[in-house]
């Protein structure tokens, strides 16, 4: 009436549009949700292996692979040669068990395997399966050092009874006693010192993992 026109309403979203718009912000939603969900996780296993339980795995993995070369090269400790002495042909047979210094050697080293591998498995197990520290308490690391204690101190004892054994009579051979036998026996006299030798380096690992007991009580 006015001269005045009026101008239509504008057209209405069909229902089909606003429903996919909320479908895809609720998606969108989930999908956040989803990826912060994931990155606490995420987080939670990664902060679970610490720095500390590296070490104490690494250390554990090298007092058994000392421990285990030690006793290894020990067994196979033998031969049967033939020497000469003052001019008669001698047979030799030298093995590790002719020795009680030498079979020591191998009950330390057998005894400090085990433990080492009991050990790894109890610590493994913590951190995989259990998603908890290597070492849990104070109790714990306390039972763990004294064990580390008792067996480095064995190592060394081991080792310094094996020298002087191969120091005074290079042989092995019980209740003989002839001079440079290494000479016709040396894969016995090489097998002899490069267990002896890892003897004496499992000691060091034993005792760098009472260290680190120790530093595990300190910051507890």
């Amino acid at each position: 009436m006015s001269g005045h026109k009026t101008l239509p309403p504008p057209p209405s979203t069909p229902p089909r549009q606003l429903t996919e718009s909320n479908m895809t912000a609720e998606e969108c939603v989930r999908q956040g949700e989803f990826g912060v969900e994931l990155g606490l996780r995420s987080k939670t296993v990664g902060e679970t292996l610490t720095k500390g339980d590296v070490v104490v795995l690494t250390i554990r993995l090298l007092c058994m692979a000392t421990s285990v070369t030690a006793m290894s090269f020990m067994v196979t400790a033998r031969q049967v040669s033939v020497a000469s002495f003052y001019g008669f042909q001698l047979q030799l047979h030298s093995k590790w068990s002719f020795s009680y210094s030498f079979e020591y050697v191998v009950g330390v080293t057998a005894t400090a395997t085990a433990y080492s591998l009991v050990q790894l498995l109890i610590a493994t197990s913590r951190l995989l399966v259990k998603k908890s520290p290597a070492i849990p308490s104070r109790n714990q690391a306390w039972l763990v050092f004294a064990g580390d204690q008792i067996l480095a101190y064995a190592m060394v004892s081991a080792g310094s009874a094996a020298s002087g054994v191969t120091n005074l009579n290079r042989t092995g051979i019980r209740h003989t006693v002839l001079p440079n036998f290494c000479k016709s026996l040396d894969s016995f006299c090489d097998h002899v010192t490069v267990s002896i030798a890892f003897t004496f380096f499992g000691c060091v690992m034993y005792s760098a993992a009472a260290v680190q007991d120790v530093m595990w009580l300190a910051s507890h």
